[in-house]
Formats: C-alpha cells, sequence, structure tokens
C-alpha cells in the first residue's frame, strides 16, 4: 500500500488543518501527518524499518538524562513550514503542561530520526528535513535505506536558518558518532539492508 494524501486548502487556516487533522477518523495503524500542507496517510513501517528504530531507541535510552523521553507516535507541529509531522523516533524533554495530547511544539525536539520507506523517502530527505531545520531541531538523523548510493546513514546538525551541517555520512555497517549531549555510537550494521 502506497500513501494516501488529501490536499490543502488554500482558504483554510493552519488552525482548521489541524483540526481536521485531528478530528478526521483515519485508518487504524495508519501513519496520518501533514507534510507542506498536504495530509498523507500511510501505512505502517515494515519490520526491517521498525527494527532499525528499534536498534537506535535502545541506544538512545543508555545515554539519554532522566527527564527526556523517546517517542516513536508524536507529532511535532510546525506551523511555518505547514507541517505535524512523525518522526519515526523523537528525543526531547519530558514536558507536563503540553497544550495538545495530540502534538508538541517542534522545538521542544532534541533529536529527530526519519527512516526512509522507498514510497515516501523524498518526503524523509527533502520536506521533513526543511521542517525540522526551521524549527530548530539540533539533530536530524536520516537513516536512508534507499539512497542511490546504497543504505546510508547522515547525521546533520547546527541548524542556521533555514540549512542544516551534515556532521556525518556512513555506509551501512560503518558506526555512526551522535556527539553531545548523547556522545553515543551506534552500529550501524546492525541495521537490516532492504
Amino acid at each position: 500500500m502506497s500513501a494516501l494524501t488529501v490536499r490543502h486548502d488554500p482558504e483554510q487556516s493552519w488552525d482548521e488543518l489541524v483540526r481536521f487533522w485531528e478530528e478526521m477518523e483515519w485508518p487504524e495503524g495508519s501513519k496520518v501527518e501533514i507534510i507542506d500542507g498536504t495530509i498523507t496517510v500511510s501505512p505502517s513501517p515494515a519490520y526491517q524499518h521498525n527494527a532499525i528504530a528499534e536498534h537506535i531507541q535502545r541506544r538512545l535510552y543508555s545515554v539519554i538524562p532522566e527527564d527526556w523521553g523517546i517517542y516513536q507516535t508524536l507529532a511535532l507541529s510546525v506551523p511555518s513550514r505547514l507541517g505535524m509531522l512523525i518522526p519515526d523516533i523523537l528525543v526531547a524533554p519530558r514536558q507536563d503542561d503540553v497544550e495538545s495530547d495530540s502534538h508538541i511544539p517542534a522545538a521542544m525536539a532534541e533529536l529527530v530520526v526519519e527512516i526512509t520507506s522507498k514510497s515516501n523517502a523524498r518526503n524523509d530527505r527533502i520536506s521533513k528535513c526543511a521542517a525540522y531545520v526551521a524549527a530548530g531541531i539540533p539533530f536530524y538523523l536520516l537513516v536512508d535505506r534507499w539512497s542511490r548510493q546504497g543504505p546510508v546513514s547522515t547525521l546533520y546538525g547546527d541548524p542556521t536558518g533555514d540549512v542544516y551541517r551534515t556532521l556525518s555520512v556512513v555506509k551501512f555497517g560503518e558506526p555512526l558518532q551522535l556527539p553531545a549531549p548523547f556522545d553515543l555510537t551506534i552500529d550501524t550494521g546492525e541495521f537490516p539492508t532492504p
């Protein structure tokens, strides 16, 4: 199954679009995001996709502060990019005073991880990257299983304006270093390949 899209009516406000996203009955188990003003409904990720997320999440738990959480289904709001994005992994400080049960402001995130799926890799590479940098998220890890160069992981950081700096690019099988505040090496050799 490929993604289904619902186009944003330019006459509709951001708040109206978010309300529609929150109140609509979407297919159970699907991932529903707003990407560049378009509602995208994607099927649940495949096993290998989830295996990579689980591997990264397990490593992150060993280094994050006690008052931070790791989330796989929490949406990030990026109104400036007409985005309500659900990263494969989101690391953020826990908050008791968030305004919504369905999402948090993207600026609260410390790290987001996206693992490409064959059908929507472009969103992770371009649209989501642009939204995450616009929100000022310090680190964006793109695990690109479908890159033309073969499976690679790219760590972006140091957001300045609308541009991330590429901190490292490693092929699957090579170690990936996450800098402070994580100070973590991830063995990408444990990632399943397509």
